[in-house]
């Protein structure tokens, strides 16, 4: 293990598995990283299907807080800004990241990774896939939602999943430890990073669609959207973008 990998954290490296939040509920201790070279069975959020090929990065990390529902949740946040902040550092580039509410990781506009946070009984899996060297092709995904890209495409840089988890495991510690001060710093370091920050979304839920200004998030990660009766509160949906996915941020 290098250097900076978090201490009593152990790793498990893998060719192939169904997938690294299953593969990481059965392991015998906890926290781990679970990264596997390739999935067969990779999930998405709502039961999506995730693309897998070999060359991209699918790992998750298998904890057991000692936090309530609604605090765990707020992993997810931690998780975007640590998967930010290794991409920054394996590529020496930084103004093309941005972060898409909840926690998608945004490369020159473009989806580049995703994040499914699962529990099970007392263990809680935080899993990332990034598209390193190759991403679907953009019919493959939902209308209306930001097509993908992957890190070679945009950068020309090949970076390997072992380079990525170097810089991501104690990333994800730094930010562990920050939100477990409190969701302050952490809120503040995501808005600074969001894409399309007081500009018009389109937000669906499972039952409803909401069109409105994204003003920010609140204190327990709810999206505030500014809405011609005033400010709605949603802690989960679908972000749509009313303008162009290559338009400037916001």
């Amino acid at each position: 293990m290098s250097a900076d990998w978090p201490e009593a954290v152990d790793r498990h490296l893998l060719p192939t598995v169904d997938s690294t939040n299953t593969y990481g509920f059965l392991l015998p201790r906890v926290p781990a990283w679970v990264v596997a070279e390739e999935q067969t069975a990779g999930r998405g959020r709502r039961g999506r299907n995730w693309v897998s090929p070999r060359g991209n990065f699918y790992g998750s990390l298998i904890l057991e807080p000692d936090l309530p529902p609604e605090r765990t949740a707020l992993l997810s946040f931690a998780a975007a800004l640590a998967l930010r902040d290794a991409c920054v550092a394996v590529t020496g580039m930084e103004g093309i990241f941005r972060l898409k509410w909840p926690n998608d990781v945004l490369l020159n506009g473009r989806k580049l990774s995703g994040i499914l946070l699962e529990r099970r009984h007392d263990r809680l899996a935080i899993g990332m896939g990034v598209n390193l060297i190759g991403a679907p092709p953009a019919e493959a995904v939902e209308t209306r939602a930001l097509p993908p890209t992957s890190l070679l495409e945009e950068t020309g840089q090949r970076i390997t999943p072992a380079q990525l988890l170097s810089h991501l495991a104690p990333a994800m510690q730094r930010w562990q430890a920050e939100l477990a001060q409190g969701f302050g710093p952490v809120r503040k370091a995501f808005l600074s990073s969001c894409a399309h920050l007081g500009a018009p979304i389109t937000a669906r839920t499972m039952t409803e669609v909401h069109e409105g200004i994204f003003e920010g998030i609140d204190d327990s990660g709810a999206l505030e959207l500014r809405t011609s009766t005033g400010i709605m509160l949603i802690p989960a949906a679908d972000i749509f973008f009313r303008n162009t996915p290559d338009a400037p941020y916001h």
